[in-house]
């Protein structure tokens, strides 16, 4: 049923771009050429933004749906250089940083590190993280946490934060509600 809704959106979608298409390869008086083609480019983004939504929605149903993000409010005592993402002791996803990275998540920048499928169930999300500390010396920490997968979807973060009562970083996963 999913199938038939996507695809009649779809060719109601490729129909009306090329009727639009059509149109504009009638002479009109009133309409310049290059007005006729920006309007063609304003519909093909339009097109190409709502084949991204249904495409999402596809991959990821809402019922299935995994995202993780990751939150830096740190500096100090720990450098990140990469993190490392486990999903039920399975890779799902490496990340290594670059500076300009690393300067917009200190600035306040969410990443999403990881969006996937699982069914639903208890899991259990691990995430490595390799960098420096305050003293220049390498570093890897982990973070884990077993979390309830129900039938709607389930968002994560990965929060790296100075602690000052023990001065280093704090690396914990949360649950968005």
């Amino acid at each position: 049923m999913m199938k038939t809704k996507i695809i009649g959106v779809l060719s109601g979608l490729i129909l009306s771009l090329l009727s639009s298409f059509a149109f504009a390869q009638q002479p009109d008086k009133e309409q310049s050429l290059s007005e006729q083609v920006q309007a063609l480019k304003e519909q093909v983004l339009e097109l190409n933004r709502d084949l991204f939504i249904l495409e999402e929605d596809l991959l990821f149903p809402a019922t299935t749906q995994v995202a993780v993000f990751l939150s830096v409010d740190t500096g100090v005592f720990f450098a990140l250089d990469a993190v490392e993402l486990k999903i039920d002791g399975q890779t799902v996803t490496h990340y290594l940083y670059t500076e300009r990275q690393l300067d917009a998540l200190h600035r306040g920048g969410v990443q999403r590190l990881y969006l996937g499928n699982l069914r639903t169930g208890e899991h259990e999300i691990s995430a490595f993280f390799t960098g420096r500390s305050k003293d220049g010396r390498d570093f890897r920490r982990a973070s884990t946490r077993k979390f309830q997968k129900t039938t709607d979807g389930k968002m994560l973060e990965i929060k790296i934060v100075d602690s000052t009562a023990d001065y280093q970083a704090d690396f914990s996963i949360v649950e968005w509600d």
